[in-house]
C-alpha cells in the first residue's frame, strides 16, 4: 500500500527543519545541498516542494508570521487599554523573537531586491491585516471613551511607521534605542488622541 505524503505539511516540516541554518548563516550563505542535508532530503525531494531557497525563508516566515499573530491576539485581549494594546503590536520589532526577525529581514531584503508577485501579495495582505487590525483597536478605543475619534484615521499609517523605524534601525544598525523609540512615539501620539478628561 502507498504512503500519502501530506504536501502541505511536508513543505512546513522541511522549511521549519532549515529554520535554525538559515537564521545562523543567511540565505546568502547557503547552497541548496546544504538546505537539502539540513533537511534530511534530497535536492530532487527539495525542489518537489520549493522552487528555490528563497521560497524557503516566504515558507518559514508565513509559519512563524501566523504563529506570533495568534499569540499577539491572546495578548492584546487581555490588555486593558489602547495603548498598550497598540504597543503589543509593535513589541515584534524589538522583543525576544530574535530568529523571526532575522528571518523577516532576509524575507524583506528578496522582496526589494528579487520581487514575486507571491511575495508582494503576501506583503499587501500583511500591511492590509494590521491596518485592519489597528483601526479595530482604534475604533474599541473611540467606542470605550478612552481616545478621539480622529484616531482611527491613523489606523493605515501606524504599522507603516512601526515598520519603517525598524527597517530603518537594522540599515543603520541602531536597533538597540527602537524599544524606546516607538515606545516614545506611541506615548507622544496618545498625549495627542487620548480623551481629557475635566
Amino acid at each position: 500500500m502507498a504512503i500519502i505524503v501530506d504536501k502541505v505539511q511536508k513543505r512546513k516540516d522541511i522549511a521549519l527543519t532549515c529554520k535554525a541554518l538559515f537564521v545562523q548563516k543567511g540565505i546568502k550563505n547557503l547552497t541548496i545541498s546544504r538546505i537539502a542535508k539540513e533537511a534530511g532530503v534530497g535536492k530532487g525531494t527539495l525542489y518537489d516542494y520549493f522552487q528555490n531557497k528563497e521560497d524557503i525563508v516566504f515558507e518559514i516566515v508565513n509559519i512563524l508570521l501566523s504563529e506570533h499573530d495568534a499569540l499577539k491576539e491572546i495578548k492584546i485581549a487581555k490588555a486593558t487599554s489602547t495603548k498598550e494594546k497598540i504597543k503589543i503590536f509593535f513589541e515584534f520589532f524589538y522583543n525576544d523573537e530574535v530568529e523571526l526577525r532575522e528571518l523577516y529581514k532576509e524575507f524583506v531584503s528578496i522582496t526589494l531586491s528579487e520581487p514575486n508577485s507571491e511575495m508582494s501579495e503576501f506583503h499587501a495582505k500583511c500591511y492590509q491585516t494590521y491596518a485592519d487590525w489597528f483601526k479595530k483597536v482604534l475604533q474599541e478605543g473611540v467606542a470605550k471613551g478612552e481616545i478621539i475619534e480622529q484616531a482611527i484615521a491613523l489606523s493605515n499609517g501606524l504599522f507603516a511607521l512601526g515598520k519603517g523605524m525598524f527597517l530603518s534601525s537594522c540599515a543603520t544598525n541602531c536597533t538597540d534605542t527602537l524599544q524606546h523609540e516607538i515606545e516614545s512615539y506611541i506615548d507622544t501620539l496618545f498625549d495627542l488622541i487620548e480623551v481629557k478628561n475635566g
